[in-house]
């Protein structure tokens, strides 16, 4: 049993006003219910941070049948470890009983593949797949102590009580946020082999907090990033989405660079390294910086698009109709580009020239405003056009419509048919 150190109120900065009400709600009324529940994670290391956490998400005692009969509005999620997400209209708080560490499986003869799970805690492999090591149970419910233990870095292995306003800390978190520091909880080999993403999230967390990273993580990820191969390749596609949001890409993939990390989860990006793979990336992060969360506008093809582009020349051909599984006309590394993301890519690419065009005819203006590829399209010349009298033009187009006459054709008149008459 570890005595965690409590930070009472009046030593830290954090207030209810600046906690989602709804996440308040949630853990309001699992207390009303007799249940230990405490704000966790990223968002009470933002709260510290002074920053706005993008997520507020709950840890508590209650089991997800519990959960799910105190709250009409939940929903259970996940096969390998089971979540509770309370619904807000179109917001989710996501709810998660506190889990104990799972003794590491024995290494199956046969290679087993990557189990799904939460962002944080999916199973993932060694440095060759003979040596994977997955979690297989993990719907073992724990103390929070045990939970804060089998978190990623210390960072995030804070608690927040909303009953007694005191963070609680069994990790030694708060005091690696004083000195800017990102630190495994436990042996980092150990933690990158059972989860290889966790070696990206590091390197994302310290270039979106402008943090360090301890000498053995440092030492960790250099011993183990070819394991970031055994990952699972659907959410290494979701996490490089993920990293391209974050406003702060050009600082993580320059260190995913400087790491080896990119060599091998993306060859064809991690190659070049030109500049102007870096001039995209910083136009992406400006544009992210204009808003306080990730928009809409920022589709997976505009952030595939921002991260190949500048490294590879891709086909703006329509497809043929005939060809069945051709090869994508992006890669990255072995990782799985979504073919509609593709599809979509090429298309507003391929609209870049005409929308430069200052000449189109009205016919053809209105074929274009008439084009499910066009918004995509427009970010990406707010983005990377460098144009704004074109980018400005079409936004007025798109706003009023073209209002230049229709031609009409002229009717020719029929003519009579001569007959010729008939031979008597």
């Amino acid at each position: 049993m570890v005595a965690p150190t409590i930070i009472s109120r009046a030593d830290h900065p954090i207030s209810r006003q600046r906690i989602d009400p709804d996440a308040l709600k949630v853990l309001y009324r699992l207390r009303k219910f007799h249940h230990t529940a405490y704000l966790v994670g990223g968002g009470v290391r933002d709260l510290l941070l002074d920053r706005r956490p993008k997520d507020f998400d709950i840890g508590t005692s209650a089991h997800p049948h519990e959960i799910k009969r105190i709250f009409r509005n939940c929903w259970i999620i996940g096969r390998r470890f089971r979540l509770a997400h309370v619904k807000f209209g179109n917001k989710t708080i996501e709810v998660a009983t506190f889990r104990r560490q799972v003794p590491v499986d024995a290494p199956p003869a046969i290679p087993a593949a990557p189990a799904a799970g939460p962002e944080e805690e999916r199973s993932g492999a060694g440095e060759d797949r003979r040596a994977r090591r997955p979690i297989r149970r993990d719907n073992t419910f724990g103390t929070p102590e045990e939970d804060a233990f089998r978190r990623d870095f210390t960072i995030n292995g804070l608690f927040y009580d909303i009953e007694t306003f005191a963070v609680i800390d069994y990790v030694g978190g708060v005091a690696d946020l004083r000195r800017r520091l990102i630190r495994c909880i436990g042996d980092p080999d150990e933690r990158f082999v059972e989860d290889p993403v966790r070696m990206l999230r590091a390197i994302a967390f310290a270039a979106r907090l402008d943090f360090r990273l301890d000498a053995p993580v440092r030492e960790g990820i250099a011993r183990h990033r070819e394991a970031i191969r055994n990952a699972s390749p659907a959410r290494l596609v979701e996490e490089i989405y993920k990293l391209l949001r974050s406003g702060v890409a050009t600082r993580i993939f320059k260190r995913l660079s400087r790491t080896g990390l990119l060599r091998h989860l993306a060859p064809e990006v991690n190659r070049p390294r030109s500049e102007a793979l870096w001039r995209s990336l910083e136009a992406l992060d400006a544009y992210r910086a204009r808003f306080d969360e990730a928009p809409d506008t920022l589709s997976n093809a505009i952030l595939l698009g921002s991260l190949v582009a500048p490294v590879q020349e891709i086909d703006l051909r329509p497809p043929r109709r005939d060809a069945r599984g051709g090869p994508p006309r992006v890669s990255l590394g072995d990782l799985p580009v979504a073919r509609r993301d593709v599809e979509h890519l090429r298309q507003l690419l391929a609209l870049q020239p005409l929308l430069g065009d200052p000449d189109l005819p009205p016919r053809k203006i209105r074929a274009i405003l008439g084009r499910g590829s066009l918004p995509d399209a427009l970010t990406w010349l707010e983005i990377h056009g460098q144009d704004p009298d074109t980018l400005a033009r079409w936004q007025d187009l798109v706003a009023h419509g073209v209002q230049a006459p229709r031609r009409r054709r002229r009717r020719g008149r029929r003519r009579r048919s001569r007959r010729t008459p008939a031979a008597e």
